[in-house]
């Protein structure tokens, strides 16, 4: 046997160190081109790679096709932009030409259905990454669409599929959009090969390989891939041992061990025996022709006998257990980088929740680059391949990625159109990449790693001046430094071996772990070095804080409140109550109620009036209708009133969705008898649990009257200060119900456009005010008396 196609070590080569491509002599572009005319005044007769995106083209490294793009530039490469193509026919995917090496296919920074529909599946009205926030700029499912068109403009190209949509549906997963498991992505995107993660890495390697003459087929060692074998792949793998993981146990009755020395119809009592009704037929006497020998005194549990009224030609047989605890027979495993792990097939978990929640099971246990395994899945009769999760940048490849000559605005050809997106972003700086935190609603484990990867303190301040110098607009307040977790800067293991071998879903649930290395002072330290930066009047932190790591570092907490909260610091406790906490993976209230303590001493020795907005879910696996009460009771002690709801949204591989799909919990061993998982499913209930959380809001009233009294609690209902709702339901004036006060810029349809309305005319004996109808006077001074 030969040896094995191995997955690529544990140092992978540098970004920085490729040998360039020929391509290289070019200028770096001031915008990447979406047409023509812009590759003709580049000098460029054709475009290495195309990138096709669901996003508008925003240069800018909190966009992944800007990111690519620049980063393949700096490889050498000649990229062009294709951004929200008409997908209705191929010619708009041939606007520059045929790509030399291949596609590179993205549904945008957000999955394409999450980005269309909400929580309760209703088509939103406009899209942040669009200009003019306009929706229907790009089609559902995305990846796979835009990947057809561009087989169907140019069958030869490869295409290689990236992006966070493609990333969370490698292999088959739940859609929530369907309500039914779908496979695989690549199947039905039909690319050539799909690149999960951030995949800097994997993009790099492959582009350079297809540029050395390399057929895609034949790339089939990287980590971070996943690809349909075929023949030629199926070589590659061959020398692979597998391991099976595609079954869960069936837990059955399991009897007691009977002595074979006794004879149990001797027995006076034998519980084994009677508790069997198939067994109350079958004693020997019954047989026919059976005649029982008649024993005198016969021995039973001899090793209960005294020894000495046994006589001495009897030998005694006793049955005992072993004195020592003997070890299971453990099977040694192959090595990880030679061993793939079989996961059900596409066609079990598509109609068993039990198999489903074991995949996904074991796909979290496979997310740690330095143990994880290959893992792979069959669709019908072709196997999809799952390469273990790539190797985490460096601190300098890092800054390589974003020192790169972005031109953080979007691409001139949009105009004066906004793009939400970028208004959100682009005062902010992204300073490191990877949450360990491990919650189960959300998707960034998975896509970016549970490894914190850091820029450079020198690298964040050069942008910090950059945006000064570069971006317009800037009036010297940095909205942002953060990142997915404001507060996991420079956090890691405190050994790298107990890091590389541990299969921990989270490094702060249940509790922070003891070798977890939590010191924020590099943190501390950067916020100051920023703070000093001329021409910078306030950073805000506006990222999602992790209170339960916080509160381990006063001197960080003190800094934070000091300098770098707007009046307002939101947190995202979740929820109150232990169950669907359990479920989330996320700290108890009490984490909570440790930081606000903090919050509210160093607000007040700093003299600012600062507040904390809390942030909850509704509707989370694992979530009762009395957890949902006991919250809305708190969140009324406490004061809150929530104006908007976020309601669980199941996101394709969240853990939390293969709860809500299976009603198993992936967090433990799955089998058919494990934990059964309460879900919060149908339109009715789903409502009650976003009217617990606006329990203030009287048209939520009369459905939480009704559950109020249903589950026993009609004592919450009444004017008492301790009780939820008021008894009564208030009137409207004129109609006689009551109707909430509508959105400033909402419209009666529900879309964000503001409403064009019509002043209406006074009434006959109105005295007109400049709040009645009276215009203003022009100069706005006194009126003169006569």
């Amino acid at each position: 046997m030969s040896a094995p196609n191995t997955i690529s070590g544990a140092t992978p080569k540098p970004l920085f160190d490729y040998d360039k491509h020929w391509a290289s002599c070019f200028e770096p572009a001031p915008f990447l081109p979406m047409s023509r005319a812009e590759m003709d005044l580049l000098g460029w007769d054709a475009c290495d790679v195309i990138i096709i995106s669901g996003d508008a083209y925003v240069d800018h490294p909190s966009f992944g096709m800007a990111i690519i793009g620049r980063l393949l530039e700096a490889q050498g490469f000649r990229v062009g932009i294709i951004a929200q193509p008409d997908w209705h026919s191929a010619e708009p995917f041939k606007v520059l030409g045929k790509p030399v090496y291949c596609f590179g296919v993205t549904a945008g920074n957000m999955d394409s259905m999450i980005n269309r529909y909400t929580a309760d599946r209703k088509i939103r009205s406009d899209d942040a990454y669009s200009p003019g926030n306009a929706p229907d700029k790009r089609p559902d499912r995305a990846s796979v669409v835009y990947s057809q068109r561009c087989r169907e403009a140019y069958p030869d190209v490869p295409i290689i599929l990236g992006g966070i949509e493609a990333s969370l549906r490698r292999i088959a997963h739940y859609d929530y959009w369907q309500d039914k498991v779908r496979r695989s992505i690549i199947t039905d995107a039909k690319a050539d090969i799909l690149l999960y993660g951030n995949a800097e890495r994997a993009i790099v390697d492959v582009v350079h390989r297809l540029a050395k003459g390399d057929t895609v087929d034949q790339i089939t060692d990287l980590r971070g891939t996943s690809f349909i074998l075929n023949e030629a792949r199926k070589v590659a793998k061959a020398a692979y041992f597998e391991v099976a993981s595609n079954d869960v146990d069936n837990p059955g009755r399991v009897d007691a061990i009977i002595n074979p020395y006794v004879m149990t119809e001797d027995l006076p009592s034998c519980d084994v025996e009677k508790s069997n009704p198939k067994n109350q037929a079958a004693n020997p006497a019954s047989y026919a022709g059976f005649t029982k020998e008649v024993v005198a005194n016969p021995i039973v549990n001899a090793e209960i006998v005294n020894t000495r009224t046994v006589d001495e030609d009897t030998q005694i047989v006793s049955l005992r257990p072993s004195s020592t605890i003997s070890k299971a027979i453990k099977h040694r495993m192959p090595a990880r980088d030679v061993s793939v792990i079989r996961l059900p097939d596409y066609d079990q978990v598509k109609d068993d929740p039990v198999l489903y929640a074991h995949a996904n099971r074991i796909l979290h246990l496979e997310t740690n680059p330095g143990n994880a395994r290959a893992m792979v899945q069959r669709h019908g009769d072709r196997d999809v391949w799952l390469n273990a999760p790539p190797i985490p940048l460096s601190t300098e490849e890092m800054d390589y990625v974003f020192d790169l000559p972005y031109a953080r605005i979007p691409h001139p050809a949009y105009g004066d159109a906004r793009i939400p997106a970028y208004d959100m972003i682009k005062f902010s700086v992204n300073i490191m990449r990877g949450c360990f935190g491990g919650c189960t609603f959300c998707s960034i484990t998975e896509h970016e790693g549970r490894i914190i990867q850091n820029r450079s303190e020198e690298s964040i301040l050069r942008e910090v001046e950059s945006i000064r110098d570069t971006t317009p607009g800037f009036t010297g307040v940095i909205s942002d430094l953060g990142g997915p977790t404001a507060n996991m800067y420079r956090l890691a293991c405190k050994d790298p071996e107990i890091e590389k071998n541990c299969r921990k879903p989270s490094c702060v649930y249940p509790g922070v772990c003891d070798n977890l290395n939590t010191d924020h002072s590099h943190l501390t330290q950067l916020y100051r070095k920023a703070r000093d930066i001329k021409g910078v009047k306030k950073i805000l932190i506006s990222s999602g804080l992790r209170y339960d790591l916080a509160v381990l570092n006063p001197e960080y907490v003190k800094e934070l409140v000091t300098h770098h909260v707007g009046g307002y610091l939101k947190i995202a406790p979740e929820h109150t109550e232990g169950g669907p906490l359990s479920k989330m993976m996320k700290p108890g209230i009490g984490a909570y109620d440790r930081f606000k303590q903090l919050f509210d001493r160093f607000s007040k020795e700093a003299g600012k009036e600062q507040y904390l907005i809390p942030y909850f879910i509704a509707a989370h696996p694992g979530t009762t209708d009395q957890d949902m009460m006991h919250l809305a009771l708190w969140l009324k002690k406490n004061g809150f009133r929530a104006d908007q709801v976020q309601t669980f949204y199941p996101s394709p591989m969240a853990t939390a969705t293969a709860m809500y799909h299976s009603a198993k919990n992936p967090l433990r061993k799955v089998s058919r008898g494990s934990e059964t998982v309460d879900i919060v499913k149908g339109e009715r209930r789903r409502r009650l649990h976003k009217a617990f959380l606006r329990y203030h809001d009287p048209n939520n009233w009369p459905l939480l009257r009704e559950a109020l009294k249903s589950m026993g609690r009609a004592d919450l209902i009444g004017n008492a200060k301790h009780q939820l709702i008021p008894t009564n339901q208030p009137l409207n004036k004129d109609s006689g119900e009551y109707s909430t006060a509508r959105k400033k810029n909402s419209s009666v349809a529900g879309d964000s456009r503001k409403r064009s309305s019509t002043p209406s005319q006074p009434k006959k004996g109105q005295i007109l005010t400049q709040h009645t109808g009276l215009p203003p006077r022009v100069t706005g001074a006194k009126k003169q008396s006569s």
